[in-house]
């Protein structure tokens, strides 16, 4: 699907698909954003390109030159975006091509960043007068979205601490596997900030003559800088919740062997006794004895109850 953008009154409005033509609406437009084209609508946008339109397999690759990198058909950046598929997080792919007129995207996945922009520019919130800024702004946008996850994730990790630390006897297995969701969206949120660090510098050093621009983008990095050291400060915390789990689970652990243990010990005296009168011999003095079964009884309530009281004299049970 493609949707097409243009300037008016300094901001960006987006294009009504019913309204013109697509190829027109292309020709026209400031911002392209390409999601999953089919075959007709990347040959249309092969025609604002020197190139091809980049594969899928070519978008993904993680090294800095195949990322970043400058060409006849302009600057190319491709920066890592934070989606959100079946409750878990995930980072996607966003291919930007910036021409000196022109803005084109193109990614495979719906995003909330760039949901969020097209209804802002409904509204006339989207302030933009140059492509430069407008791809700035989708960076911001961008960093927003970070920092508002972020701020989700630290609630959640605090009712996880109140689950772990204070609440009796609280499901512990059910706070791993919060902690291991929250541990795995934190570190796609650091490396989405990652990127956009790379991106941004990248833009800084091939954009030196728009001061405004430089300007938008040393704010972003000042404020991926303060989120980046927000994020090792949740990775501290879910470390130490993880570990305090696992300690707690270990004790519950160690106090049923306790209990086991106690157990063997307090019934191994009479196990004994019992072993010893169930001796099948023909000269054993109480089988005659009159009193010989209740004497074995009491032996064996003894040898049990004597352990038990030492045991709690010790203060171990």
């Amino acid at each position: 699907m493609i949707r097409t953008f243009q300037f008016h009154r300094h901001t960006i409005q987006e294009d009504a698909s019913d309204a013109q033509s697509l190829a027109r609406r292309l020709a026209e437009a400031t911002w392209i954003d390409a999601h999953e084209p089919d075959d007709d609508e990347r040959e249309r946008l092969n025609a604002f390109l020197a190139d091809e339109l980049p594969a899928t397999d070519d978008v993904e690759e993680i090294e800095s030159s195949a990322r970043y990198f400058v060409d006849a058909d302009g600057i190319h950046v491709h920066s890592l975006f934070l989606s959100q598929s079946e409750g878990r997080h995930g980072n996607t792919t966003v291919a930007f091509i910036l021409q000196p007129e022109r803005l084109i995207t193109f990614r495979d996945a719906e995003l909330a960043d760039f949901r969020l922009l097209r209804m802002r520019a409904r509204r006339g919130q989207v302030e933009a007068d140059s492509v430069q800024a407008l791809m700035l702004t989708i960076f911001e946008q961008k960093v927003e979205n970070l920092a508002d996850t972020l701020e989700d994730i630290h609630r959640k990790l605090e009712d996880v601490s109140h689950l772990v630390l204070e609440e009796e006897g609280a499901d512990l297995e059910e706070a791993i596997d919060q902690l291991a969701k929250l541990e795995d969206s934190n570190g796609k949120i650091r490396l989405c900030l990652m990127d956009t660090q790379r991106s941004i510098s990248f833009l800084m050093r091939h954009l030196r003559g728009y001061s405004e621009v430089q300007e938008v983008s040393r704010e972003i990095m000042r404020d991926v800088e303060t989120l980046m050291a927000h994020t090792t400060f949740l990775f501290d915390k879910i470390n130490f919740l993880m570990d305090s789990t696992q300690g707690f689970i270990n004790i519950e652990q160690n106090q049923i062997i306790k209990t086991f243990s106690i157990a063997a010990v307090v019934f191994l005296p009479p196990t004994l006794v019992a072993s010893i009168y169930g001796m099948n011999f023909e000269v054993m003095p109480e089988l005659s004895w009159p009193l010989g079964y209740p004497f074995a009884l009491g032996l064996m309530a003894l040898a049990g109850v004597s352990p038990y009281l030492y045991f709690k004299h010790k203060n171990w049970l």
